[in-house]
């Protein structure tokens, strides 16, 4: 990047400080262009989720060739989501910025960190969350893809989709991921999707069975981590999912 754009972003960074900025690098009649774009995360101070608006904006300008964001307060290395993303975007170079408070007092930046897709996947157990990437729909289609070699088809998912009393993610889309609907009382067998609801009006949260008792799963604002099934997640259960190659 030339220093014209690393300027614009980083007065993008400090602009938004503490809360992260979000923008892109495009190639705008032969010349590189910084283009801030809106984050729209429900929580910006922690992450960031670039407004679908803006960057198709950004797309009609030319070519995209980075992916640009702040770590407020925070070094500029990747995070697991940050990797995660960047494999999902189809770019390839994504570049970090860190923003901090200095010792007089004022805002500034501080590093710069470039990296693209490398093939990366978050490790099943001790991922962070992060919503639409590292979710509990991520990890059922990490597992899927890991442990049986099957690619399920991603989402839109809008940040707290549970909440609007509209949407029912799983519920609308289980079948259009091939798994079909074995009911509650069905006897598990490794790689059931168990489909539960946890204050909610909808189904809104799964877990990978394992077998011997062992549900895998990401809760919200959790790291990822296998656990005892049963309990209060039995409880919460509304219904099995088995993919139909598994099915009798």
């Amino acid at each position: 990047m030339n220093e014209e754009t690393k300027k614009a972003i980083a007065d993008h960074a400090l602009a938004a400080y503490p809360r992260e900025c979000c923008g892109l690098v495009v190639l705008h009649n032969g010349a590189e262009r910084y283009v801030p774009c809106r984050n729209v995360a429900g929580a910006p101070e922690e992450h960031f989720v670039m407004s679908a608006e803006d960057y198709a904006l950004a797309e009609d300008m030319g070519p995209i060739v980075a992916v640009v964001h702040s770590h407020p307060g925070a070094p500029a290395r990747p995070s697991m989501a940050d990797k995660a993303m960047a494999e999902k975007s189809g770019v390839d170079k994504w570049v970090i910025i860190s923003v901090g408070i200095q010792g007089d007092g004022a805002v500034a930046a501080e590093d710069w960190c470039e990296f693209g897709p490398t093939g990366y996947v978050a490790p099943l157990v001790g991922r962070e969350w992060a919503h639409g990437t590292l979710d509990c729909y991520g990890i059922v289609r990490d597992w899927y893809r890991l442990e049986r070699g099957i690619d399920l088809p991603d989402f839109e998912r809008a940040e707290k989709w549970w909440e609007d009393g509209q949407s029912n993610l799983y519920m609308d889309n289980f079948a259009a991921a091939g798994f079909v609907d074995v009911g509650q009382d069905a006897e598990l067998q490794p790689g059931d999707v168990l489909l539960m609801q946890i204050r909610s009006k909808v189904p809104n949260h799964a877990g990978i069975y394992l077998g011997d008792n062992i549900m895998l799963h990401h809760m919200y604002g959790r790291l990822s981590g296998r656990t005892v099934w049963g309990g209060m997640w039995a409880h919460a259960l509304r219904t099995v999912l088995r993919y139909k190659g598994n099915a009798a």
